[in-house]
């Protein structure tokens, strides 16, 4: 009589969602108010919808600035640039909103935001965005 096969264990995991997607962000103090240094945060996954055609746009968000009383908690920021994933939105426009939603949150003394969407159709498109508060536009502080 052949020996009966052990057949493997599946067992049913449940579903966790640990984080989601969420518009909120986070600060905590600035653990350095008096020293001017930079933070750079880099997101290579982000995604959003083409509002013209509904196909995913992918795309390398690179965030840097000088904190002034407060810095971005980095889970909040990472559910914050999820929540675009089911948006359609122009990349001049999500890039520009993702800028304007830090500078709200932080008041930082500088800050630029840098998207490098990937080709579709052949054309990649880089869009960046910085403000620098009390600087004209173009020149270097």
């Amino acid at each position: 009589m052949p020996a009966k096969r052990a057949r493997p264990a599946m067992k049913k995991i449940p579903r966790r969602v640990s984080t989601r997607p969420s518009r909120r962000m986070e600060t905590f103090a600035n653990p350095r108010r008096g020293r001017e240094y930079e933070i750079s945060i880099v997101y290579p996954e982000f995604t959003c919808l083409c509002p013209m055609t509904g196909q995913p746009d992918f795309a390398r968000v690179e965030i840097a600035y000088i904190p002034d009383e407060v810095c971005v908690e980095l889970k909040s920021l990472r559910n914050y640039l999820w929540s675009y994933r089911n948006e359609g939105a122009f990349h001049e426009a999500v890039t520009n909103r993702i800028a304007d939603d830090l500078i709200a949150l932080l008041q930082p003394r500088w800050l630029q935001v840098e998207a490098q969407f990937q080709a579709r159709g052949g054309i990649a498109t880089g869009v960046s965005v910085e403000h620098a508060p009390g600087v004209a536009p173009g020149s270097k502080a």
